[in-house]
């Protein structure tokens, strides 16, 4: 074994090894400085990377085979090994001292570099690479000074399109909007707020608008020493406004030294429209969409205000792409022609005057997603917003998100996490993120989930919901119902109403969730399609309470309303399946079992992992009610060992539910419980 390592270092194995490695490190940092300035794709950093390392055990393999000599390149073994020969000995001591300088000046320039790199006199890493500490940034929400309070949207509006700047400096860690909308404009406990959001600066501002005048402060701080780094103030008119954006992320960018590659440069520059009165729409269009949410009156107001600006500037791409985004969101509750028509030539607007807009990529890439369920392509354009803006989080949520839906759970939950990263208070992202738990019946984790969410978003109903909902999935009934009892859901509160729905069906206690959607059916507009899924929840309820005559009444409103409701939408999976409860409340198992099996012909779980699965958890339930045991059981076996969307069925809820009531008897369902009883995780520690 000594000879081995004796021969090693004879062939200069070692110092080669130790050689190749300091200049392959070099290579890669002078590829992560130089190709951004060439907008060289960071996929060609990557293959510089990958080169490097496969290049590593051939270089010692070569060290071994090969020795450089005065004569030039010989086998090794050409080489006396003895050293009696004085001529040899010095030919080799020459050799060596050469070798140990090229290790030497090897060496010296990666320390060179790396105590330049500290000091900042280089920088600027792509994409590719984790944004320094030391750059990492959020913009806190811009003080409305204006006399008229209702410009607070402009204030909101200015600082969104700054942030989004931002986000395009690959070099640059940036906060999104969502975890910033929290806190004060100018709060005293700096410090703390980074800590909460990861960020070493803060970014402040004011604005003041009083007609066409404009007057902007913005100051950047360093959160940890209360340094200000930067500070300026812009005096405009609102014709002139549309450049301050870009001004505020470039100075930025020099003040925290990150470095912008020759593309960036000109994104931060673009005017998006020289129409004033268009940019005031946009802006207001883009705070709206901030508050969407299913059945939000927010979502056509923002519509509205996007359809404002290309009124008033038919060429501004930016606002055709919001355009695009709203009625794309549309379709995912409404899912009428009309939307997706509209979404659609939206989009071709978007491309035709900012086809490589961060905007359009998105809009692109969420048609793609809701409206079209085309998730490659989709994908790809996800891909690119992660490339031109690393700090945007909507393009990791919306990938983490088209994850799942491929059956690809870990990959979605790695994919959340980087998400929350850059959009740390987002009680949003925080609920999907714990949906794709519970799908994969991590409670435990859910759990935690949710009460981060509770911490950002204290009392939030929507939250205990989904607590309650993981607390029913691991059969602690009792638990679930402290949170719910004090609990009164506001109108189209969805999650809040399953919920209570759930714990109704689970725990035999009907009376108060049947008065809560009494209440909510009462309130909704007859037009509403919601009123399909009360009323065949409502209809269940009295007919598990024993009241038959008022359960047949509901069911037969239920389904003249699914059937209105599927004149708009008849591909609609989700309606399908309401008239199928609906026809099977009435009795009529052929027409319940035939929507209910071309609602899953719709969205069938190989092409959708996590809506899919619901289709056939509805099948089973209609198969179990009817006596269709075999198929029953086959189904619940499948079901069981399958991830989809919250609240899948566990054992814990399977061995109460009374849709499942006529299996118990048959000798297979003991078994059935006894294969499952592990597959759902224990709740998180308090």
């Amino acid at each position: 074994m000594n000879s081995f390592f004796a021969e090693l270092q004879r062939r200069h194995v070692y110092k080669v090894g130790a050689a190749y490695a300091v200049a392959g490190w070099l290579l890669v940092q002078i590829a992560t400085q130089v190709f951004p300035f060439f907008d060289v794709p960071n996929a060609a950093v990557r293959w510089v990377v990958i080169a490097v390392v496969a290049g590593f055990p051939l270089a010692l393999v070569l060290a071994w085979l090969f020795d450089v000599t005065p004569q030039g390149i010989v086998r090794t073994d050409a080489v006396p090994a003895g050293g009696k020969a004085p001529s040899v000995q010095r030919e080799r001591r020459g050799m060596d001292r050469k070798l140990n300088f090229v290790l030497g000046a090897l060496l010296l320039v990666a320390i060179a570099y790396f105590i330049a790199e500290r000091a900042g006199l280089v920088g600027g890493a792509p994409a590719v690479q984790a944004a320094d500490a030391e750059k990492s940034i959020a913009v806190l929400p811009f003080e409305n000074l204006s006399d008229d309070k209702s410009n607070a949207y402009f204030a909101t509006g200015m600082q969104d399109e700054i942030l989004t700047r931002l986000a395009k400096i690959g070099a640059l860690k940036v906060i999104s909007r969502t975890s910033t909308q929290h806190y004060a404009s100018s709060p005293e406990n700096l410090p703390e707020i980074a800590h909460q959001l990861g960020v070493a600066n803060i970014l402040e501002g004011s604005v003041q608008r009083a007609g066409d005048a404009v007057h902007i402060n913005v100051q950047l701080i360093r959160a940890t020493t209360d340094e200000h780094l930067w500070a300026e103030s812009y005096d405009r008119k609102l014709d002139d406004i549309f450049a301050v954006e870009g001004e505020v992320a470039g100075s930025i960018a020099e003040a925290l030294r990150a470095r912008l590659s020759s593309a960036q440069s000109d994104q931060l520059s673009e005017r998006p429209t020289q129409n004033a009165a268009a940019y005031d729409a946009y802006l207001r269009g883009l705070v709206l969409e901030a508050q969407i949410g299913a059945h939000s009156p927010s979502v056509p107001q923002s519509i509205e205000a996007f359809r404002q600006a290309v009124d008033l500037d038919p060429q501004f791409g930016l606002a055709w792409a919001g355009l695009s985004r709203q009625q794309s969101f549309l379709t995912l509750y409404e899912g009428a022609a009309q939307h997706r028509e509209a979404a659609k030539s939206a989009l071709a607007m978007a491309i035709k005057f900012a086809p490589d807009a961060t905007e359009t990529l998105l809009a692109e890439g969420f048609y793609h997603y809701w409206v079209e369920h085309d998730y490659e392509a989709a994908k790809a354009q996800f891909g690119r917003v992660e490339t031109l803006a690393p700090s945007n989080s909507l393009a990791p949520y919306a990938l983490a998100a088209i994850a799942r839906r491929q059956n690809q759970w870990e990959l979605s939950r790695q994919l959340f996490d980087l998400a929350i990263g850059l959009d740390p208070q987002n009680v949003g992202l925080l609920i999907d993120a714990a949906r794709g738990e519970m799908a994969a019946r991590r409670t435990g984790e859910a759990l935690l989930k949710t009460k981060r969410g509770l911490i950002i978003s204290p009392g939030s109903q929507t939250l205990l919901g989904w607590q309650a909902l993981a607390l029913q999935m691991e059969g602690r009934f009792e638990e679930a119902s402290k949170l719910l009892d004090p609990l009164r859901p506001e109108l189209g509160d969805a999650i809040l109403i399953g919920a209570l729905v759930n714990q109704a069906r689970l725990t035999g206690q009907y009376a108060p969730a049947i008065r809560m959607l009494e209440d909510q059916l009462q309130q909704l507009d007859p037009r509403d399609t919601v009123r399909v899924n009360l009323n065949d929840a409502l209809g269940d309820l009295q007919s598990l309470s024993g009241d038959a005559e008022s359960a047949a009444q509901t069911y037969r409103k239920a389904l003249a309303a699914s059937e209105d409701a599927l004149r708009d939408a008849p591909d609609n999976p989700d309606r399908l399946s309401w008239r199928a409860l609906a026809f099977a409340g009435l009795g009529n198992r052929a027409a319940a079992l035939a929507d209910q099996q071309h609602a899953i012909h719709l969205r069938p779980a190989s092409i959708d992992a996590m809506d899919g699965p619901i289709y056939v958890e509805g099948l089973v339930r209609l198969q179990a009610r009817f006596g269709d045991r075999d198929a029953a059981f086959d189904g619940l076996r499948h079901l069981l060992a399958t991830n989809y969307a919250p609240p899948p069925l566990t054992i814990a809820t399977l061995s109460v539910d009374p849709d499942f009531k006529p299996l118990r008897n048959d000798p297979r369902w003991a078994a059935l419980l006894d294969a499952f009883d592990r597959r759902t995780t224990t709740a998180a520690p308090p």
